[in-house]
Order: structure tokens, then C-alpha cells, then sequence
């Protein structure tokens, strides 16, 4: 029997506007109301998931930063965190700045979190962008929520850090994925999400006991459940860890090509036609 869902957000229970379709919403309502735990499973970091959680009311704590940082929503509670080593994020930052690539750096696991920034490059406008809608979400809080210093080096002595990201296009994100990986072997987990449609590719690094499958195993200890009583619906490779822990891994119709393709994973319909809530219904209320 499912007793716990972990949902992904982009691409999955959020529309192609970041929206959550109606049916979305009604469905885990339902699921809940079967005595179902619901939760969000993103790699986005918590302060930018916070606000879906807030809306949906969801009774679990939000599966955040691709496992690095379980957090309830609305109390702010802790219930578990992953912080990557002072040292090793000076080396993170060193094989960036080496390479040219702007790096987001996100701390405060025990509060709200902080994105710190200090250069943004003036062709990478994903990153631009990704910025002012980080800054619109958190309205009043947006200066408290989205810092930018002189130097993110110098604030490491004093910074809790559960995440550090670079993004840009997909061909030069394969080489600095590489050369991350050839640099910092184990001290570090690094999961890449591409989209090669629009050639962006996000690379987040995360620290080495950190995935959203090992976040969900933490969820799923917490709760006393097994595999077998957990769903899970993702669109993406950073999804990849909790599809193959789950005992009903879900992929959604615009999944990547390969993880439709694998028989080991059920199929729903796409985050536009409101894919999570027939998977729900198929799943969870046998309708």
C-alpha cells in the first residue's frame, strides 16, 4: 500500500507556467485525506520550494536542494541536513572561477536559506533572469533571501552550505560537469539536470551523502515505511535516485526520452494535461 508521495516540481506537478493545475491540487487533497504523506522532492532550494508547499498545505516535510535539506514548510522545523565541507566548497568555487562559470552559493539550512552570489556574466542570461524571478517570488524578503557579495570566498568562514549551482549552455556545462567530477572525486555529489531543448544545463553540487533518493530513504526511516509504500513522480535525471528506490516510480509524459523508455517505470500523462493527479488516481484512489 502507498503511504508516501514525492513529487517532483518543474516538469512534473508544476504546469509549463509554474502553475499547479486544479486537478493536481484535488488530487492530493484526496490522497491525503486516504492518509497518503505527500511531499515535494525538487532540487530547487527550499526557500524557492517553500511557497508550493505553503499552498498545498502538505503534511510532510518538503524533500528539498535534491535531498540535501528535509524542512517543514510552514514551522520552519529541521528534520534532517547535508552541509558540504568550508574546504571543499573553496574548491568548488576555485574549479568555477577557473573555468569562467558563475556560481550560486546557498546556505542557511537552520532558517529560511540565502542564495549568495558575487559575479554574474553578461551573456548568461538564464542566470540573470533566474535572479529577478527569485527576487519577484520572495517579494519583501527578496533582499534577505538573494545576497550578492564581493567575494564568495570570503563569506566561507561563516557560511553553512548545503548547495552550490552553475548554469549555462549544455556544451559547456558537459565539460565543467567533468572537469567538477575529475577534481573533486567523492567529497562531492554532482547531479546535472539539461533541458536540451532550450541548451541550458543546470549543474548543482551537493554534498556526497546527498540525492533525492537518499532524502526520500531519510523521509521513509523517519516514517517507518519500506520502499514498497512509496510513489514517486519525476521528469528528469536528477529524479533518477528516488525512481529506483521507489517500489511505484512514476515518469511523466514529458520525461526525458530515457526514462520513458525504461520498463521499469510507469508512464503518466504530461505536466499539462495534469499527469500527477491521473497517476494518483491510478495508484493511490484506484480510480
Amino acid at each position: 500500500m502507498i503511504k508516501l508521495l514525492a513529487l517532483d516540481l518543474d516538469g512534473t506537478l508544476l504546469d509549463s507556467n509554474g502553475k499547479i493545475p486544479e486537478a493536481n491540487k484535488s488530487a492530493i487533497r484526496k490522497a491525503e485525506e486516504k492518509g497518503v504523506l505527500v511531499t515535494i522532492a525538487t532540487g530547487r532550494r527550499f526557500r524557492d520550494a517553500r511557497p508550493v508547499g505553503l499552498e498545498l498545505e502538505l503534511n510532510a516535510p518538503l524533500i528539498t536542494h535534491n535531498g540535501a535539506l528535509l524542512k517543514y514548510a510552514e514551522n520552519l522545523e529541521t528534520v534532517a541536513a547535508s552541509i558540504i565541507a568550508g574546504e571543499t566548497v573553496g574548491e568548488i568555487l576555485r574549479v568555477g572561477r577557473e573555468f569562467g562559470a558563475d556560481a550560486l552559493l546557498s546556505a542557511d539550512p537552520r532558517g529560511k536559506g540565502t542564495l549568495f552570489y558575487d559575479t554574474i556574466s553578461a551573456d548568461n542570461i538564464p542566470l540573470q533572469k533566474y535572479i529577478v524571478w527569485s527576487k519577484s517570488l520572495h517579494g519583501d524578503e527578496a533582499e534577505s533571501a538573494i545576497v550578492h557579495v564581493e567575494s564568495l570566498t570570503e563569506i566561507l568562514p561563516e557560511t553553512e552550505t548545503v548547495h552550490v549551482s552553475f548554469s549555462g549552455r549544455c556544451a559547456a556545462m558537459l565539460e565543467l560537469e567533468t572537469l567538477l567530477n575529475d577534481e573533486l572525486e567523492e567529497t562531492v555529489t554532482v547531479i546535472t539536470t539539461r533541458y536540451p531543448r532550450l541548451d541550458f544545463t543546470l549543474i548543482d553540487i551537493l554534498p556526497p551523502d546527498a540525492s533525492k533518493g537518499i532524502g526520500l530513504e531519510k523521509l521513509a526511516i523517519i516514517e517507518n515505511l519500506t520502499a514498497e509504500n512509496i510513489m514517486v513522480c519525476g521528469d528528469n535525471f536528477n529524479d533518477l535516485h528516488m525512481l529506483e528506490f521507489a517500489g511505484t516510480p512514476v515518469v511523466m509524459g514529458n520525461a526525458a526520452a530515457e526514462l520513458r523508455e525504461n520498463p521499469k517505470y510507469h508512464t503518466t500523462l504530461t505536466n499539462d494535461e495534469s499527469g500527477v493527479a491521473r497517476a494518483i488516481e491510478q495508484f493511490i484512489l484506484d480510480i
